[in-house]
């Protein structure tokens, strides 16, 4: 069972990305950026694009989750 964490700004730059590059990969994929740093996103929304980047900053997020909540 997965779990939908919700993926913030720090676990995109956590694994190396930028946030140019995240802003336009978010265009791309016409989910709003600015909600994004504000909030957060689902990480099944991140999931849902199919997009390698998604799967990499959404197991850096669950695995973070993991670590805070024992």
């Amino acid at each position: 069972m997965s779990i939908d964490v919700i993926v913030t700004i720090d676990d995109v730059r956590a694994v190396g990305l930028c946030v140019n590059g995240s802003r336009a990969w978010f265009e791309r994929h016409a989910l709003d950026f600015r909600a994004f740093l504000h909030d957060g996103v689902a990480s099944d929304t991140l999931l849902a694009t199919n997009d390698a980047m998604a799967l990499r900053v959404v197991e850096h997020a669950r695995a973070r989750f993991a670590q805070e909540h024992g």
